[in-house]
This record gives structure tokens, sequence and C-alpha cells, in this order.
């Protein structure tokens, strides 16, 4: 990614997005030319010069204050994951040299854990969601028709988000799957801002563009939002409808590396279906190809 164009891009999205009324300002729609706040508009509420502002959208942020960064996000009325996205594209990491893709591997401790999570549905993501490793619930509950041992065959890796769009069993997992994409697109952003030199990432992001129209209209849409936890509506096609609530929980060591962990509430009938996933894991059927190899009705370029 290049943080200069990025961050322009960012600005002018939010700033599309915020109506003149929204912010006590007259309207007069027939002399309007832009959607949204015009850019002098916007440095005005902010209490910042049209030029500097201006400077700001087309990537110049060297030197740009604290002060001014929070003054723009206010007045834009940006959300505190959108705020520190700004912070992360106003002010990218040193620049380097982006090197070659290092494979990422869950440490022994990790599995451990994971494989000591016998009740529990878990598996352990890398910052761009690829699927490092996953207990046997995990991969009863997300990913059956996978082969278990995916995770560790490096060609082929599950990637959650990749999965989302380009694998047409993963997708029918959701029962609300445009909510779990504009997050999934959403998280994506936040990570990517934060490490514009990743040059895996660039690559799952360039790929998801040639490969899914929906990937590539969310991406412009500049959705910023990360999540640590909630709840999600699952439709299985072994034990039916589940209702489970997860937590994503930080690891220590490698940088990004989280355990998601999937429960129902005590009682309910998504806790007795949940209980019912390993009986359906050991009667998996054969596998099926790794997610790029399967042809999608809703992926482009396949």
């Amino acid at each position: 990614m290049d943080a200069p164009s990025e961050l322009g891009a960012f600005l002018k999205s939010r700033r599309a997005a915020l109506r003149p009324q929204d912010v006590g300002l007259a309207t007069a729609p027939a002399r309007r030319r832009v959607a949204g706040l015009r850019r002098e508009e916007l440095a005005l509420l902010a209490g910042v010069s049209i030029t500097h502002y201006t400077r700001l959208e087309q990537g110049r942020a060297a030197g740009v204050s604290d002060s001014v960064l929070d003054a723009i996000a206010r007045t834009l009325r940006l959300t505190e994951d959108e705020t520190a996205h700004l912070r992360d594209l106003a002010r990218p990491a040193a620049r380097r040299r982006p090197a070659a893709p290092r494979a990422e591997h869950a440490t022994p401790s990790a599995r451990q854990l994971l494989a000591a999570m016998t009740d529990v549905p878990a598996l352990i993501l890398d910052r761009r969601n690829d699927v490092l490793a996953w207990n046997r619930l995990g991969h009863a509950l997300l990913a059956a028709h996978l082969p278990g041992d995916a995770p560790d065959t490096l060609t082929a890796r599950p990637n959650l988000v990749r999965m989302l769009f380009l694998d047409e069993r993963y997708r029918a997992l959701y029962a609300d799957w445009k909510e779990e994409a504009h997050l999934a697109v959403a998280s994506l952003r936040l990570v990517a801002g934060r490490h514009p030199d990743d040059r895996a990432l660039a690559e799952l992001i360039g790929g998801l563009s040639i490969r899914s129209d929906e990937f590539t209209a969310l991406w412009a849409r500049h959705p910023v939002r990360t999540c640590a936890s909630g709840s999600k509506s699952l439709r299985h096609p072994a034990v039916g409808t589940l209702e489970l609530s997860f937590e994503n929980l930080c690891l220590p060591g490698p940088a990004g590396q989280r355990l998601i962990a999937y429960t129902a509430a005590p009682g309910t009938p998504s806790d007795a279906a949940l209980r019912l996933l390993p009986g359906t894991a050991a009667s998996a059927g054969p596998a099926l190809p790794a997610p790029d190899a399967i042809t999608v009705a809703h992926a482009t370029g396949t």
C-alpha cells in the first residue's frame, strides 16, 4: 500500500460521507458539485488552513501535528478506530524495502494451548487472517470441507478473508454475509494502514481485488473497524443454526498473532449443537481443493 495516496483517499471518503447539514451548514443543493463537505468547509470547521488541509489530501503529511489530526478527526466525526487509522496513514512507519514474505507459524506453546481446548472451537491467526493452526472443533466449525492439516501446508494454508469472498462453502456459513464481509474488509484496512510494507498483505489485497468485485467495492469505501469480541450467527451444514460468541485474544510473540475462540450460552440450542461438532469432524468426507482452486460464482477472474 502507498500510504500517501491512501491518506488522501481516506480523507476524501470521509469528507464525502459528511453532509453539510450534519455540521450545521446551510445547503444550496443546486450549487454543490461535490458530495459531502468541500475542502474549504472542512478546513474552516477544523480550524486549519485550506492549504494545510489540501496538502494532507495530497498525501503530504510531513510534520503534521497531533492537534491538527485530532481537529480533523473530530470534524469528520471519526470513530476511535478511524482516528487511529488516520494517524497510521499520516505517520507511516519508516519505509523499508519490502522483504520477501516469510511464512509464520504458531508457537509450540500456542499450539499446546489450542489442543487443550477440547470443548471450544478455536484457531490461531496471523495479522493477515492466515490460519496458522486450529483445533479439531475449530476445523469442524469453520472449514470441515478442507483438509485438517491445511494450516500446516503453506501452499494450501486457509485465509479467512480470502475464503469469505472466494470459498462458496465458507461464505455460506454466515447468516449475515454482508455484515461479515464489511467487518473483514474494515479490519483488513486497519491492519494495512499499520503495515504498509507488508508484501504478503499487499498480495492478498491485490489478489482479492482482481478476483472479487464484492471485495473491490467494499475496499473502495475505506471502512475501518476492529472487533475484539462479539457474536456470529452461523448456518452449519451438519448441526444447523448456531448463535455463538467469540473472543479475539492477542498472543505473545510474533506481532499480530491471535487466538479466536467460539462459545455458546450454556443450555441453549446452540450449545447442544456445538456439542455435536466432534461427531461431524469424525465423519467428514474426503478433503476438497484449497480455496484458490475452487471455482466460485461470486468471484471474478476465475
